[in-house]
């Protein structure tokens, strides 16, 4: 599979971030990191695992070393690496493991985005899915601390943020979805 230009996987990506993720305001802290340019969003080239590996260890080291108002959170993405979402997700249990191999358990936390996401138990086609379906496959590494502010800041209640989201995506449906998202 031949890799987008870096320009491209960067605009689909910021697209993806403003228009879904602030814009349907799935997640509750984007957009003020978002706008005070806290977001790093970096291009993995890695050609095998080994790279993508060395990959998330140095943004793990560098999310932790980096104060929260220089970086608060990072997205490592890789257009190209990880075409299947079932292989993409076995791989999150060697990503817990590089965190726990960091001693950064209870610190930072890495939630996963892929363009077919899919929760267990759930058809391919479920709306829900969406909350996690990005234009490439993605790493979120977050600041668990960055996290439990937002969470608090929406009453505490994770569950209804999880509720919410998913009936703003009822109501668009995908094909909103896919509109939401298309080019300009």
């Amino acid at each position: 599979m031949t890799a987008p230009d870096d320009t491209l996987v960067m605009e689909n990506t910021r697209r993806w971030i403003e228009k879904a993720v602030i814009g349907l305001n799935l997640c509750p802290f984007a957009r003020s990191v978002y706008v005070k340019n806290q977001v790093r969003i970096v291009v993995s080239h890695a050609r095998h695992l080994d790279a993508f590996l060395d990959d998330l260890d140095r943004e793990l080291d560098l999310l932790a070393n980096t104060p929260a108002e220089e970086v608060d959170t990072t997205l490592l993405v890789h257009p190209t690496l990880f075409p299947d979402f079932f292989v993409f997700n076995d791989f999150l249990n060697v990503v817990d493991d590089v965190v726990a191999e960091h001693e950064l358990e209870g610190v930072i936390q890495v939630a996963s985005f892929h363009p077919a996401f899919q929760f267990e138990d759930a058809a391919a086609d479920d709306i829900g899915n969406f909350t996690n379906r990005s234009p490439y496959p993605t790493l979120h590494l977050l600041r668990e601390d960055s996290v439990e502010r937002a969470v608090a800041s929406e009453g505490g209640d994770a569950d209804q943020i999880v509720a919410r989201n998913l009936r703003t995506l009822q109501t668009l449906g995908a094909p909103g979805w896919e509109a939401l998202l298309a080019r300009d």
